[in-house]
């Protein structure tokens, strides 16, 4: 008697269920999904012809070898007899670091190793450290090198406002800065080639329109596991297609925040580093950019530096990287448009191009696209996705990527649902940043690892901690996993196109990223 009354309610509720979804499916569910399916056709549109523009401008430069020293004056420094050294130009080296404990040698032994006058120098390490013993351990080497007859300073702040703008901006209003004509930047991980300076320099010196010469980041933990090797893959699309091309149609292209060489004067004349968002680098960059100031982007120029290899770090990065350039273009759209210094075509260029499709678009369309509108399709069979739109436009997108790393051809499929998974967290910074909500002014500082895998495990992976179960799950990725998992089953079930073969594998990268089996496990200090 119980389990046929146990029984008959749960056939009572399912009924109730599928009666609700009757109801609403046709005078509701079926207009919005057709709507959301039409504006994520329209964005897979944008970006595929984004891509093409961008894939058609590098063709031309690699056809015709358009290099930067083709483009701008370039010739090297030489010595002057009579002006012996100063005929130079004085360069400030900015390293600010946060409780850089696995990295903070490396960096400051990089830039005290770069090859230029020694009193045409200058290293300033913007120390934000919170850690004491940490402090005296970045003192103490700043220590070492001035004993050798490096020209460094070691600089503190009472208190971290504006995180790394602050500290930069802090920098920037020493005495002796006033002495000096261009400033570089490393971040605490980056590793420059003595050499920099000599490939770099030379393009302010001869063209003084030029505000900027950025780098390209060379990684030097690509192979430590498959996320580091997945975010490889974007980021080499990012310096070898995005950069290039914003460098060579002379458009736009932002500063990276580290590995770049800025004219001091350009950086006065736009306004000094702000700290209105965590994209200070790419907020300075704007407005340099709307003073008519021009970037050279040097491709073959490369500083080493570290991926994030725990996954916990590479999302902060992440949120980071998403939330700041949508929270950007919110404040400073009208200002671009209103502008009049800069032509028509770099006005729409930074608002459609590198803002409007590549910051907003190339998030949100994902996720809402291959995570939400097109698994809830196959619930609703009135509402068709066109195979153009779910199939050939995005294996056309995917093959114009991964041109930046040809040797990672093979992980085209795990780089696919690894950027989906992630479109996730990108599309919530995304809307955060738009919205000015929540976290829009979150800073963690990226997790650097440096010698430590190889000092405590022998160059091998070492063993996972014991951790906290919130933070072993993502219960974010787990929920929408679930999803795709249940649409999937439903399409076996019921469906004709076979698109449960794309939703099972979807669902289990989410499971995977999920459950934390992505990334490198650090043993605990």
């Amino acid at each position: 008697m119980e389990e046929f009354s146990s029984e008959t309610v749960h056939y009572g509720i399912a009924s109730q269920v599928n009666f609700i979804w009757q109801q609403i499916r046709s005078p509701f569910i079926v207009p919005v999904l057709k709507l959301l399916l039409v504006l994520c056709l329209v964005m897979q549109i944008m970006l595929f012809l984004e891509r093409v523009y961008m894939g058609v401008v590098i063709a031309f430069v690699k056809l015709f070898g358009y290099k930067p020293e083709k483009r701008y004056k370039w010739e090297p420094i030489r010595d002057d007899l009579e002006l012996g050294n100063s005929a130079y130009p004085m360069v400030l080296v900015q390293i600010p670091m946060y409780n850089e404990k696995e990295v903070y040698k490396l960096s400051i032994g990089a830039a005290c190793g770069l090859s230029w006058p020694s009193d045409r120098i200058i290293i300033q390490v913007l120390d934000d450290s919170t850690d004491p013993i940490i402090k005296n351990m970045v003192a103490a080497e700043c220590q070492r090198w001035a004993s050798k007859g490096i020209n460094i300073k070691y600089e503190i702040r009472e208190k971290r406002n504006g995180y790394k703008a602050g500290a930069l901006k802090e920098g920037m209003k020493r005495s002796y800065v006033k002495s000096c004509d261009y400033v570089v930047i490393f971040d605490a991980d980056f590793q420059p080639e003595p050499n920099f300076l000599w490939r770099a320099i030379p393009f302010l010196v001869h063209n003084p329109e030029v505000a900027l010469v950025q780098a390209r980041w060379k990684f030097v933990n690509a192979d430590e596991c498959i996320m580091t090797r997945m975010q490889e893959m974007s980021l080499d699309y990012h310096f070898q297609v995005e950069q290039e091309v914003g460098s060579s149609t002379y458009a736009f292209f932002g500063f990276n925040g580290t590995a770049g060489v800025w004219r001091i004067s350009a950086i006065n004349e736009a306004g000094g580093w702000k700290e209105r968002t965590t994209v200070e680098d790419m907020d300075l960059a704007v407005r340099a950019s709307l003073k008519g100031w021009k970037f050279v982007y040097l491709g073959d120029l490369h500083v080493k530096n570290e991926l994030p290899s725990t996954f916990k770090a590479f999302r902060y990065q992440q949120h980071r990287w998403s939330c700041g350039p949508a929270n950007l273009f919110r404040k400073m759209v009208m200002e671009i448009i209103r502008n009049k210094r800069v032509t028509m075509w770099k006005k729409f260029y930074v608002i459609y191009s590198f803002f409007f499709v590549r910051k907003i678009i190339g998030h949100v369309g994902t996720f809402i696209f291959y995570c939400i509108v097109f698994p809830t399709t196959i619930l609703v069979p009135e509402v068709e996705v066109p195979m153009w739109g779910v199939f050939y436009i995005p294996c056309i997108i995917t093959l114009l990527n991964s041109v930046g790393t040809p040797r990672s051809l093979h992980l085209l499929v795990f780089w696919i649902l690894f950027e989906n998974v992630m479109s996730m967290h990108r599309t919530k910074a995304t809307l955060i940043g738009l919205l000015e909500t929540g976290r829009v002014n979150e800073w963690v500082v990226t997790e650097k690892l440096g010698d430590v895998l190889k000092t405590k495990s022998g160059g091998k992976t070492p063993k996972k901690p014991r951790i906290r179960i919130g933070e072993r799950f993502n219960f974010l990725e787990l929920g929408v996993g679930a999803y795709l998992l249940f649409c999937g089953w439903y399409d076996l079930t019921f469906g004709r196109n076979h698109f449960f073969l794309y939703l099972f594998v979807q669902s289990i990268a989410f499971f995977v990223v999920g459950f934390g089996y992505v990334g490198t496990f650090v043993p605990n200090s």
